[in-house]
């Protein structure tokens, strides 16, 4: 498309005048107002904001420049779709030389890197330059660094298809700028590419190494919980006055001047005082007031070396620091600290500090931080539905709860969700009186307030009684004609009325509590603070302590009284905090509980937490039906106590594994949620990955106390598009199909065909004598082994070649590496067998007979004793030491069966006539298997079911009731398999007789084909073969399609399903 007559125009006038705009007299604002802002609006942005939308969601936001320090700190433009920054405009004169000067491409870096935009520009019009914004900025960078795209102002008009595909809002839409910045976000991983979120983790890590080991050498009476608390704090204290220095809020290099000479804790104490008086808040607390929190006594008595304190702030500076924090986002915050909560501080025998990740972050291979847009859809279908036909008054009562909150991600989602319904609810209902020159005095106007204040009373956030005319709450105020934004009060009052968390994490809720007070000081200048302390006498923040608590969720003060249950001393003590619900929010349970549960509870299982937390467990058994059944993942907990802390109306919003959908572990809490007819929604994203650098398959869950005749459900094909555009297969399905059975959802195309063979009376687990896992040795890399030669098997244990007799060695196959559709591969694997067939039941051999008759198996296994001796933590410690770990299924070796893999792309199930493989129920390299014995023996009946298990009609069904992975794998355990449908042979319809054995018939020549297959050694002749079998297996695939009768339409939706 070529360059719009407006852009040749600039073009040609920034030529006719260049003496003029290149001059040290030409400024800024000229450039901008002139050149810059026509330039974007040919890019279809609305610059002036002409469609009139409010503050949140203008498409283009025109900072106001404020100068920190003599340095500007904000970005000239930041453009967005949705209220969600796309990237900035930086703007300089056009006499300053772009492609030379450092200084203003280390500033566009740094707004843009603290900002995690990938892409940004600067441009004085005489150049616009496109910089990849993923690099750490350093003050020694030159300006070429990261610069990816250059253009002076004379390529515009040639280049402008160029320019417009990249940053046109179209663009945006199209999803072209999307494709380059995610581009140059996979690109990281090269040297100096640390991310914000990793580059201020690395920081502050560092900070509290150092703080906690300066504490504890100068500090000898403090204990580990004492020593943690007051290196959060500190840490807290600085990154928040930071962080309002940037924005304005306070004087710029007030903690570097503290930091300055002698004495610098000192100092900065007294920075902390002034701060106690000016924000209140519980994040500083020094002063005894009505109503309060525990005073701070701990951390103004610390000793704390100068050189610590001088080398954590002089880290924060410009031109040393990268960090740019006026653009600094919460949910960036929130992952830094969601990383930093993961570790804790341990003191030795000797006071010295330790750091050391906790028992329960090691155990779920780290921390894994919410993403953004799940947090928002969660506000949206919880929060969003309680307000929804309310006005501010009935909003005011109701109470947000996150139960296990960690840093505050949902908080803040749920505080975001509100503040921004309130605004749009006053511009649409209190805005138009205004302009109407109704007073705010007015009855009409009152009635649309959310309060209406009483004299308040002097203490801690509690400023003189106002003056009259002042004394009604009014919520919003005009910064320029279309730009209204609530007031700090009105922020507050939302946030104490509305927003609760509880974690059992002191260390959290702290954290939380910052996330929330800087949520508050968003969009807040230091001029509009200061005229709000000196007219109302009422401190910035509120102090959070009613609402923000720890102690845990799951256990109260019962626990003290169990005689099932003795603590040990104050470790128990302190680690199980137990947290009395009812006392803590009494006046919330005296209006019947909370309106709304929200969060991402814990993934932790059971097995994992005995380790560290033993008590806890057993009394989760005894107190909720979620952990009565096998082992369990605590979250399943969670959702049993989250529904009992609801009112009658409320509703839950969880992201968490849908593993329970068919675990047995789930049964319980599926029944307590069937019972209840409690499912409203649920979002299933199968096994397209929500958090970053984590393998956890998940989904949204959404309850409603209210019972429910049906609920949503949603399939997720592509996190990508559903992300972009909420893409999904979504379907209403009745509460009938919830029950305590495992949960297999299906909605859209193929909803109908799978219901129909779900009705079909005979499944698997009728036809067959038993399913069973394979063998588990507990000891892998001691009893399987690679066969070598003949009597020789290399041992990955010793890393040796043993001569072993062959009588105890058994062929294995290790799941899909080699169990495969209709055959096994040649298989190379060995197990040692230890036991000894007699009458078709294993025994384990006796030692004496062993050393005898297998003195070379014999010594193997002496060698390997100290291994196998120490499984399961020393349990093996017993005459019986060389045994497999469990003995179920050691019989069911040796017999005819049908063999699976536990997790393949497709249906994969092979028989096993003749050689009688072993093999095993898990394990890596290429995991285990499942076995399958029918009741009906004949080769006649195996060759049947087995083409039935291997067609596409059988495949289909599977995908839709298991649990899929990462690769396209797909789960083929029991649970998932027992089920399969069945069709009933009737053996008097000649038709339905000859469809059966025309199956068994060609079942057959498919394992004689493979077998051929596989020995063939000219390639012409395996293509032939491979003909043959891909037309035996659409003729065997047409066969059980009739069987099943399926119609053309239903065929049509299996076969579309593999194209």
């Amino acid at each position: 498309m070529p360059a719009p007559q407006e852009i040749i125009k600039l073009v040609e006038r920034f030529d006719q005048y260049n003496a003029k705009y290149t001059s040290q007299s030409y400024n800024e604002t000229q450039v901008r107002r002139e050149f810059i802002d026509p330039f974007f609006k040919a890019l279809g942005w609305d610059v002036d904001n002409r469609k009139g939308r409010d503050e949140r969601y203008k498409e283009v936001i025109h900072e106001d420049a404020v100068k920190v320090g003599g340095k500007t700190k904000a970005p000239d433009y930041s453009f967005r779709i949705g209220g969600m920054r796309k990237f900035f405009v930086e703007a300089k004169k056009p006499a300053v030389n772009l492609k030379e000067n450092p200084e203003p491409a280390y500033q566009l870096r740094r707004y843009a890197w603290s900002a995690k935009l990938p892409i940004s520009i600067l441009t004085d019009f005489e150049e616009l330059i496109v910089f990849d914004c993923t690099k750490k900025p350093s003050k020694t960078d030159k300006a070429s660094l990261g610069r990816i795209k250059y253009f002076t102002y004379k390529e515009y008009i040639e280049k402008w298809d160029e320019i417009e595909s990249l940053f046109s809002k179209e663009s945006i839409f199209t999803g072209k700028f999307d494709d380059l910045a995610d581009s140059l976000v996979k690109k990281k991983g090269g040297k100096g590419t640390a991310g914000i979120d990793n580059a201020f983790l690395t920081e502050i890590e560092e900070w509290r190494e150092i703080l906690a080991k300066n504490i504890a050498l100068r500090n000898k009476d403090l204990s580990v919980r004492e020593l943690n608390l007051a290196v959060q704090k500190i840490i807290d204290r600085i990154v928040f006055l930071r962080i309002c220095e940037d924005r304005g809020i306070e004087e710029y290099e007030q903690l570097k001047k503290k930091a300055e000479g002698k004495d610098v804790y000192k100092n900065l104490i007294d920075l902390f005082v002034y701060a106690d008086e000016k924000y209140n808040s519980g994040l500083f607390h020094f002063k005894k007031e009505d109503g309060s929190e525990e005073l701070d006594i701990l951390t103004t008595s610390l000793n704390i070396d100068d050189k610590i304190l001088k080398q954590i702030i002089g880290q924060l500076y410009y031109p040393e620091s990268p960090y740019e924090f006026s653009v600094f986002s919460s949910d960036i915050l929130g992952q830094v600290y969601e990383q930093f909560l993961g570790k804790v501080i341990r003191l030795t025998a000797s006071h010295q500090a330790r750091i050391e990740e906790k028992p329960e972050v090691k155990k779920a291979g780290g921390v894994f931080y919410t993403p953004t847009y799940i947090v928002d859809y969660i506000a949206k279908n919880t929060v969003g539905k309680l307000v929804e036909n309310k006005n501010p008054k009935e909003v005011a009562k109701l109470k947000i709860l996150d139960p296990a909150c960690g840093s505050g991600s949902f908080l803040i989602g749920a505080y975001q969700y509100l503040l921004d319904w309130h605004l749009n609810w006053y511009m649409d209902n209190l805005v138009p009186l205004m302009k109407d020159g109704i007073e705010a005095t007015d009855k009409e106007v009152q009635k649309l307030l959310p309060v209406k204040p009483v004299s308040r009373k002097k203490g801690r956030g509690r400023g003189k009684k106002r003056a009259a005319g002042s004394d009604y709450h009014f919520p919003i105020y005009q910064m320029s004609k279309d730009d209204w934004r609530l007031t700090s009060d009105e922020k507050k009052r939302i946030l104490i009325n509305n927003i609760y968390g509880v974690d059992i994490d002191e260390q959290a809720v702290e954290v939380t509590k910052l996330s929330l007070l800087l949520k508050v000081l968003e969009g807040e200048k230091g001029e509009r603070i200061s005229k709000q302390l000196t007219i109302t006498q009422e401190r910035v923040l509120p102090s959070l302590h009613h609402n923000i608590k720890c102690g845990n969720s799951l256990i109260g003060p019962e626990i003290y009284s169990s005689v099932q249950v003795t603590l040990n001393g104050d470790e128990d003590f302190y680690r199980i905090n137990a947290f009395d619900w009812k006392s803590e929010f009494s006046v919330i349970f005296e209006s019947g509980g909370f309106d709304a549960v929200i969060g991402n509870p814990p993934y932790i299982r059971i097995q994992a937490m005995k380790e560290w937390a033993p008590l806890e467990v057993e009394f989760y058994k005894k107190l909720y039906e979620s952990a009565s059944k096998g082992n369990y993942d605590i979250y399943v907990v969670f959702v049993e106590k989250g529904l009992s802390l609801l009112n009658k109306d409320g509703v839950l919003g969880y992201i968490l594994p849908h593993k329970f959908f068919n675990a047995k572990y789930g049964e319980t809490i599926r029944e307590i949620i069937s019972e209840g007819e409690n499912l409203t929604q649920v979002v299933h994203f199968g096994h397209e990955q929500v958090f970053k650098n984590a393998t956890t398959y998940t989904c949204l869950l959404f309850l409603d106390k209210e019972k429910q005749r049906t609920f949503i459900f949603k399939k997720v094909n592509s996190l990508d598009l559903w992300k972009k555009s909420k893409n999904c297969t979504s379907g209403e399905i009745s509460h009938k199909e919830v029950t305590s059975k495992e949960w297999n959802f299906v909605v859209g195309k193929g909803s109908d065909l799978y219901r129909k063979l779900t009705k079909l009376p005979i499944k698997l687990q009728d036809i067959t004598e038993k399913i069973y896992q394979g063998l588990v040795t507990g000891a892998d890399p001691v009893f399987i082994l690679e066969k070598t030669a003949d009597n020789q098997f290399c041992s990955a244990a010793t890393g040796k070649n043993h001569r072993i007799e062959p009588t105890l060695m058994h062929q294995l196959c290790k799941g899909s590496v080699d169990i495969k559709r209709y055959y096994t591969k040649v298989i190379s694997k060995y197990i040692l067998f230890p036991y000894k067939m007699e009458d078709g039941k294993a025994t384990l051999i006796g030692k004496d007979e062993f050393k005898n008759n297998y003195p070379l198996a014999w010594k193997y296994l002496k060698n390997n004793q100290p291994v196998l001796e120490s499984r399961e933590k020393g349990k093996w410690k017993h005459e019986k030491w060389y045994a497999f770990g469990r003995s179920q299924n050691l019989n069911e070796m040796e017999k005819i069966k049908i063999i699976t893999p536990s997790i393949a792309q497709f249906t994969s199930f092979v028989l096993d006539a003749k050689d009688y493989k072993y093999f095993v129920g898990s394990g890596g390299g290429g995991g285990g298997g499942y076995g399958l014995l029918l009741k009906d023996s004949t080769f006649e009946s195996y060759h049947f079911i087995l083409g039935i298990l291997n067609s596409k009609l059988v495949d289909w069904y599977v995908k839709l009731v298991s649990t899929p992975f990462r690769g396209g794998y797909y789960a083929y355990n029991r649970q998932y398999i027992e089920n399969i449908p069945i069709v009933k042979i009737d053996t008097s319809n000649s038709e339905v007789m000859n469809c059966y054995n025309r199956t068994v018939y060609l079942v057959g020549q498919m394992l004689e084909l493979h077998k051929k297959l596989n020995s063939s050694k000219l390639s012409s002749d395996k293509e032939m073969i491979k003909r043959r079998i891909d037309a035996t297996d659409a003729e065997i695939n047409g066969l059980v399609y009739e069987l099943y009768g399926l119609t053309e339409d239903e065929i049509k939706i299996v076969e579309e399903s593999f194209a």
